[in-house]
């Protein structure tokens, strides 16, 4: 299979008519006929079904054309940067973010990054679970990400972490909202959970999830969701509680009360991890150093949160 094979395929699927792709890619309809056969052949499947109008996708197709697509662009990108890097001008950065990472840190990173003299071009690829980030990273996918690790990052990856303690957002209504006093993950023992999804952001959902076990329960998730702010969303309309990082919790929404918990051993960190290509050029150097500017600023953030919950 080559990539002409997609290209065809998507220019067929995305006009509807086997004539007018090959008008559009200036080639002889039986020639274009042949290819798609061929590609049809490979796969192993029918993609296509012709009717009176011209072709139609068939259940497969649709499922390819969405890979062909995400192929095609891939390509188009890993020509893009070959041809940066042999130019020396490189220019897209292309960023990872857990989900509850998004809100707290995307905004500020823009920002700092439009306010520099660096051209930057940012590919954010948002609610990226740790691991995949990881896995990513080492396979030139990514070029840095900032991920809640389960374990220990390697040092190739690990450019620098804050911590980023564990909190609780309540419903202003909650019994346990009337203090300001930190709580005891034990208080939230027969509570309903609201969380991120475990599909989104599996490490931080298992980091969660082993909490509560250590304090001797299993959590009542009834509600997940993608984002942080949806997560907010649910426990500001009351249908449970959520165990959020601090970062998360200095963007607190009307209807929802933040606080602090205690009496974790678990560590919490947020950590900006970054591929070895980006480490190795001055321009790669300078971003990194913007990066970790807004990590540091974030937890100033955290830290300021954290003494007047106090």
């Amino acid at each position: 299979m080559e990539l002409r094979h997609l290209r065809y395929f998507v220019t067929v699927a995305e006009l509807g008519s086997i004539s007018r792709a090959a008008a559009k890619l200036y080639i002889a309809q039986p020639p274009l006929s042949a290819q798609i056969r061929q590609l049809e052949e490979e796969v192993g499947a029918a993609l296509l079904v012709r009717w009176s109008r011209g072709v139609r996708l068939t259940p497969a197709g649709s499922s390819f054309l969405d890979d062909a697509r995400a192929i095609l662009a891939r390509a188009e990108q890993a020509t893009q940067r070959a041809r940066e890097f042999q130019s020396g001008e490189r220019s897209t950065l292309r960023v990872g973010l857990v989900p509850s990472a998004t809100q707290s840190l995307l905004p500020g990173l823009l920002r700092r990054f439009v306010a520099s003299n660096l051209s930057v071009q940012i590919e954010a690829q948002e609610r990226v679970p740790s691991a995949r980030q990881l896995q990513a990273l080492r396979n030139a996918e990514l070029d840095l990400g900032f991920v809640r690790p389960a374990s220990v990052v390697g040092q190739s990856e690990w450019v620098c972490a804050i911590d980023d303690p564990y909190w609780v957002a309540l419903p202003h209504g909650h019994a346990l909202a009337r203090s300001t006093k930190p709580i005891a993950v034990k208080a939230l023992e027969h509570a309903v959970f609201v969380a991120f999804s475990r599909y989104a952001e599996s490490d931080f959902f298992d980091q969660t999830a082993s909490l509560c076990e250590g304090a001797g329960f299993k959590p009542d998730v009834r509600h997940t969701a993608t984002q942080f702010m949806s997560v907010l969303a649910m426990v500001s309309s009351g249908l449970g509680v959520a165990i959020v990082p601090a970062s998360c919790a200095i963007l607190a929404q009307p209807g929802v009360a933040m606080r602090r918990l205690t009496g974790i051993a678990r560590k919490s960190q947020l950590v900006l991890i970054a591929n070895q290509a980006l480490r190795e050029d001055a321009w790669g150097r300078s971003v990194l150093q913007i990066a970790e500017q807004e990590l540091r600023a974030l937890e100033v953030s955290v830290r300021a949160a954290s003494v007047a919950a106090r």
